[in-house]
């Protein structure tokens, strides 16, 4: 095996609650652990800096683009540590002063913002007492966003987007996806690994989910099950349940042997 063609990235899972500054504590210490281990790539949850039973305290904490704790403690993290630094989701100012918007935000081992992904598809479900809506606070993005990296493109994504095949061809060619989350404990359990794997084995990639995965202190209950997962769609490491990192390497050497043995992006014939 050619060890050059590997590269260490690793999905933050948190528990997060309503404050922030123990969220961003908490946050900070994983990125350490992650780099620690060698992670060239640390990829934190949606809603990582707040989970509160107020939905609308997201609104009380927005921040302008490049201005704000949340954006300050990423940047700092990502330079202090080295490393290309993903966070799942941040609340940045909308059009509408009573919404934000869902904004997962990457940046460089410099420190710089690279890429702004405003989440596209809003969750809604209603089971019983279960009820979501999240247009009621957030206001969609329109635009997919990929960007590169040493080691290859790579796409953004946010919870949701997850059941939309068609937002992820229109990443284009990656050789990882992102997705932040914070799946429901119930479409978790249903849908979670095996979207995630469909998402790996069509776009021939590797996927690295980045979940919160316990009980809040607002009750809510979040499913975890933070993975990476392999172009083949082999799950190589997760956690399902609880605080923590998970750590795995990329393989460029064994991507480039899956899309040759099975050529399927270029049997492509549609181009929606």
């Amino acid at each position: 095996m050619n060890t050059s063609a590997m590269t260490r990235v690793a999905a933050v899972q948190m528990v997060s609650g309503p404050n922030v500054a123990d969220n961003l504590d908490e946050a900070g210490h994983w990125i350490a652990e992650a780099a620690r281990q060698g992670a060239k790539l640390v990829a934190l949850p949606e809603y990582f800096a707040l989970i509160s039973g107020d939905e609308s305290d997201k609104i009380a904490i927005r921040e302008t683009e490049g201005d704000g704790p949340i954006q300050r403690f990423m940047s700092e993290a990502a330079q202090r540590h080295g490393v290309w630094l993903v966070g799942g989701s941040v609340p940045l100012v909308a059009d509408r002063p009573d919404k934000v918007r869902n904004t997962c935000l990457a940046y460089g081992p410099d420190g710089r913002q690279v890429a702004r992904y405003d989440k596209i598809h809003l969750f809604a479900f209603t089971r019983g007492a279960e009820n979501y809506d999240e247009a009621r606070t957030i206001e969609a993005g329109s635009t997919p966003v990929a960007f590169e990296a040493p080691f290859g493109r790579v796409g953004l994504s946010i919870c949701y987007d997850l059941r939309f095949p068609e937002f992820f061809r229109a990443l284009g060619d990656m050789k990882l996806l992102v997705l932040g989350a914070a799946f429901t404990e119930t479409t978790g359990r249903a849908h979670w690994e095996l979207l995630l794997r469909a998402r790996a084995v069509e776009n021939q990639c590797y996927v690295l989910a980045s979940a919160q995965g316990g009980v809040h202190p607002s009750g809510r209950r979040t499913f975890g099950d933070s993975m990476l997962i392999d172009p083949w769609g082999q799950v190589l490491n997760r956690l399902t349940r609880g605080p923590g990192v998970v750590l795995g390497d990329l393989n460029e050497d064994y991507l480039v042997e899956i899309r040759q043995n099975l050529p399927a992006l270029g049997h492509r014939r549609l181009s929606c």
